[in-house]
């Protein structure tokens, strides 16, 4: 008896199998598996040695390493998954750039108003918070209406998840706080900038 394993493939389990020795498995179009951290080329070597040491008449098949099974087994779903995160990235990119520039053009519309807050008194924290306050809004009102539809569309990318639930808190809050980072570091320069306007120069401009 052995625990339950997936040597097929990781969509699903194997079905009912009996393990029998090596010496009474002689079918030359199989594969033997091997787990090692040697070089394939050079274990597999090794192996056809010492077999044929005991037994010159015994077909040894095609070796392979157990690496190289999952890496098959998965390649087409490790394919789509590169594939969603190239997605992913470059939606993140072009939100942040969105973000960075939304907020630039406010600062340079308000610059005569940062200027009298400056003028009556508003410490630069508050420009920063002001800023911050105002950029991250639309943020974070876009990463709620993302995690409503990311539920809703769960039961699309399930198929391509292995042992990993499309309902995980952890992933979600990770995806969140990515995208608040971005957020935050997108409104960070406009809001440096709104904090060093001087108030003179501002209110003279108009």
């Amino acid at each position: 008896m052995v625990a339950n394993a997936r040597t097929i493939t990781l969509a699903k389990p194997d079905p009912m199998l009996i393990y029998v020795p090596y010496w009474f498995r002689c079918d030359p179009t199989g594969q033997l598996v091997i787990r090692t951290r040697q070089d394939p080329a050079t274990m597999a070597e090794s192996i056809r040695k010492a077999i044929w040491s005991v037994d010159a008449g015994v077909p040894v098949p095609a070796m392979k390493t157990l690496g190289g099974v999952v890496a098959d087994s998965v390649a087409s779903r490790r394919f789509e998954m590169d594939l969603l995160l190239l997605f992913a990235a470059s939606a993140l990119l072009l939100a942040g750039l969105g973000v960075y520039g939304v907020v630039t053009y406010s600062v340079v519309q308000r610059q005569r108003e940062i200027g009298l807050r400056i003028a009556l008194g508003a410490q630069r924290a508050n420009i920063y918070r002001l800023i911050l306050q105002d950029g991250l809004l639309p943020v974070v009102a876009g990463a709620v209406a993302g995690i409503a539809v990311a539920f809703g569309c769960a039961r699309l990318v399930a198929g391509l998840l292995f042992e990993v639930s499309p309902y995980d808190p952890g992933i979600v809050a990770g995806a969140v706080c990515v995208l608040l980072v971005v957020g935050t570091a997108a409104c960070l320069l406009p809001a440096r900038r709104a904090a060093s306007v001087e108030p003179m120069e501002a209110l003279r401009s108009e």
